[in-house]
């Protein structure tokens, strides 16, 4: 069984936004509103006979007409929702995700490469140190011993 159509009306202070809907939370989903409308009294469920014929008429469209008017719910125009992005749009995005993946790996790659080689320059480093220190200790003893035979 199908739940019962109710009749949701909310404001923006310039248009009316009547909905049919089994529910609140569909009726907000049909607004698009980010917040319980209905929590805060900006929105209501209604029981004028005009604006129910009209919404249950259409139910799950939004029905807009000036605020506060009595202009008949049935010339009330239908709010347009937009269309989402355009299938090539999202090629468009797809492709510059690809690309921006192939371009971080290569960096890491480039960053592992420049690591790999600072290590061994590290590795030479610490060796080209450990001979000259023993050089130099090698060296500093033949000085000591000319020196101590002068």
């Amino acid at each position: 069984m199908a739940a019962k159509l109710k009749v949701f009306v909310t404001s923006d202070g310039l248009a009316d936004y009547v909905v049919a809907a089994s529910s609140r939370p569909k009726a907000l989903a049909a607004w698009e509103a980010r917040q319980d409308l209905f929590a805060s009294g900006a929105a209501h469920e209604t029981d004028d006979p005009e604006l129910m014929k009209a919404a249950l008429a259409q139910p799950g469209e939004v029905l807009r007409r000036p605020a506060k008017s009595h202009v008949l719910p049935a010339a009330l125009p239908k709010v347009v929702k937009p269309k989402g992005p355009s299938k090539a749009a999202l090629r468009k995005v797809e492709a510059a995700e690809h690309h921006l993946a192939k371009v971080e790996v290569a960096h890491e790659a480039a960053a592992a490469a420049i690591a790999a080689e600072r290590a061994a320059l590290d590795a030479r480093e610490s060796e080209a140190l450990e001979a000259y220190q023993a050089d130099s200790r090698e060296a500093e003893r033949a000085l000591a011993k000319a020196r101590a035979s002068l």
